[in-house]
């Protein structure tokens, strides 16, 4: 599988990373609609708490040239993928003020503005991510075309400063080397692809992010009747850490405006792409030719 061509830039306090095929080439008129990145991007991707946006390369060259869903932009066509790191994660700032899903969300639409998109594009968010992607469809709807939400945290990050999680306080005690190794213990049905940018973001991530104060919103709930778009929502099994349980798939289901699919993926934990790439991907790709197949709204 060819890799797409990655390049780095930076909107305001977020850094993002713009993935394209490998064999295109910027003209003219894709240089007049985004300046030196060439093409807007046509798919957005999130990633959850302590990650960052390089956690999404390994899954990058198979989402990468899927192609358009009818006349509301396409998926990862020539304006290619790009991914963001949330404020307070990889190299990105962290502003003052709180943060949570609304913040998040207004950082994406920023970034999407700034890369000189017209058209909503698809996003796909894991756990912290998905929660973003949710709340973008529902407060800037002209902005998103259909949703890939992978095992959102269903009522949302909580109010008030959480302060550091024990869990990470330990892992960046470790060295890198120390962080792969713990990866590869208690994660082994992971690809070796996925370690290292996993390993590196636990100590990217800015710790006053976790000081800082939330907001109380249950997205997966609250926000259902506001989202239009077609929308898949992937999770796993509960017993293997999975946040998303079968009667919260249902609740989101029946109170979403627009079409949902759910998919509960057997072998799978939270991190759905991570335990089961295949089962994920065909997902993904299931979900998004049956989107492509309808007529345009």
């Amino acid at each position: 599988m060819t890799r797409p061509a990655m390049s780095e830039g930076r909107t305001a306090h977020i850094a993002w990373r713009l993935h394209r095929p490998a064999d295109h080439t910027a003209d003219a008129d894709d240089t007049a609609n985004a300046g030196s990145t060439g093409a807007p991007p046509a798919l957005l991707l999130l990633h959850g708490f302590t990650d960052s946006a390089a956690c999404w390369e390994p899954v990058v060259p198979a989402l990468t040239g899927i192609g358009g869903i009818g006349g509301m932009g396409g998926i990862g066509g020539v304006g290619g993928i790009v991914a963001t790191d949330a404020r307070g994660h990889g190299d990105s700032g962290l502003p003052d003020g709180p943060v949570g899903p609304e913040r998040h969300a207004a950082d994406q639409a920023l970034v999407l503005d700034d890369l000189g998109v017209t058209e909503p594009v698809v996003v796909i968010g894991h756990s912290m991510g998905a929660l973003t992607a949710l709340t973008l469809a529902a407060t800037r709807p002209e902005l998103v075309a259909a949703l890939v939400l992978e095992d959102p945290p269903p009522y949302g990050m909580g109010a008030g400063p959480r302060g550091v999680p024990s869990w990470l306080a330990d892992l960046r005690s470790l060295d890198l080397p120390g962080r792969l190794a713990y990866a590869r213990e208690h994660h082994p049905a992971w690809s070796e692809a996925e370690l290292p940018p996993w390993a590196l973001s636990k100590e990217q991530i800015d710790p006053r992010y976790c000081e800082r104060p939330g907001t109380a919103l249950d997205p997966l709930h609250d926000l259902a009747p506001d989202v239009r778009c077609d929308t898949l929502l992937v999770y796993g099994d509960a017993d293997l850490g999975g946040m998303v349980a079968d009667a919260d798939a249902d609740t989101f289901r029946k109170a979403a405006a627009g079409t949902v699919t759910t998919v509960r993926v057997p072998g799978a934990g939270h991190n759905v792409r991570r335990d089961t790439t295949g089962a994920y991907l065909r997902a993904v790709h299931a979900f998004l030719d049956d989107v492509r197949s309808r007529p345009p709204r």
